[in-house]
């Protein structure tokens, strides 16, 4: 997209970026409805794997991936932008292919906004409640979540489980950050 002009971009980019702005439940909800044993999409994955899409571990990976594009996609999207096309023309006319061009121009100058784009990828991923327990359920051991877990123990009031769990997903965090932070030189 980033060096992509068409009809309609618009229109597409608005479509990549509507999970950010949508509430989770209904994101859930569109993707139950399109992942479904009732759509074609959820008929044809069964047929091919003789199971349901839904209310599996794979359908949680579907729901934090589809929640969390919007923001790695426009934090890598500037980062692919920001490469200056001249040197990329530079390398085109010293004979480089387009694979070239990207891997050895396109990839490295954009290699920080790629980073901060899975970072924020997967701390959106991490932190899912609402669309992964529409799609994929609570089901302890199975599409259980650390989101819903902590929701589960302090709805049954077990603080031992939910600082358990909180104390993971801060170190998560704060390792990925850490990271990040050092990565970038920040």
């Amino acid at each position: 997209m980033a060096g992509a002009r068409f009809r309609g971009r618009s229109a597409v980019e608005t479509l990549l970026l509507l999970p950010l702005v949508l509430p989770p439940t209904v994101v859930g909800f569109i993707l139950l409805v399109l992942l479904g044993r009732r759509s074609w999409i959820g008929q044809g994955f069964e047929w091919l794997f003789h199971q349901p899409i839904v209310f599996t571990w794979g359908a949680g990976v579907i729901a934090a991936i589809v929640v969390a594009f919007p923001l790695a996609y426009r934090t890598m999207l500037v980062g692919f932008e920001s490469v200056d096309r001249s040197l990329k023309d530079a390398a085109r006319s010293a004979g480089a292919g387009e694979w070239q061009v990207f891997r050895y121009i396109t990839m490295p100058l954009a290699s920080r906004s790629l980073s901060a784009g899975y970072i924020l990828g997967f701390a959106r991923a991490l932190g899912e409640f609402g669309a992964t327990l529409m799609i994929a359920g609570n089901i302890p051991g199975r599409t259980q979540t650390l989101p819903t877990a902590i929701y589960m123990a302090v709805d049954s009031g077990n603080q031992i489980w939910v600082w358990s769990w909180a104390i993971v997903m801060i170190a998560l965090s704060f390792g990925m950050l850490l990271w990040a932070n050092r990565y970038s030189g920040a």
